[in-house]
């Protein structure tokens, strides 16, 4: 089994911004790249994916983490110029849900 420190490296070595929230909605760990991206609302960890997302963005992670616990895996939440953001599932080996993450890929 790989070791935390080298998951770690490995999700660091990723360019854009990743984002691991458990299924109570606190917010995990963050790649550095996330850590960037979320500057501005400082250390992100152990706090709420709402206090860092608008209203309407919260309502699409609360429609989207239902589906999840419904069985969906993952779903494209937002498609523009800039970037697609994506909401994962995460599932233990049993194939509970135990959080999801945001994922993100350049524009088509």
């Amino acid at each position: 089994m790989i070791d935390t420190a080298i998951m770690s490296c490995i999700l660091n070595s990723l360019k854009d911004p990743l984002v691991f929230v458990d299924t109570d909605h606190i917010i995990r760990y963050v790649n550095k790249a996330a850590v960037v991206n979320y500057a501005k609302w400082g250390d992100i960890i152990g706090k709420s994916v709402f206090h860092c997302h608008n209203e309407h963005s919260c309502d699409v992670i609360r429609e989207v983490f239902q589906a999840m616990q419904q069985g969906e895996d993952e779903r494209l939440v937002t498609d523009n110029e800039k970037h697609r953001v994506y909401m994962r599932a995460v599932r233990d080996e049993e194939g509970k849900l135990i959080g999801y993450f945001e994922r993100y890929e350049p524009p088509v």
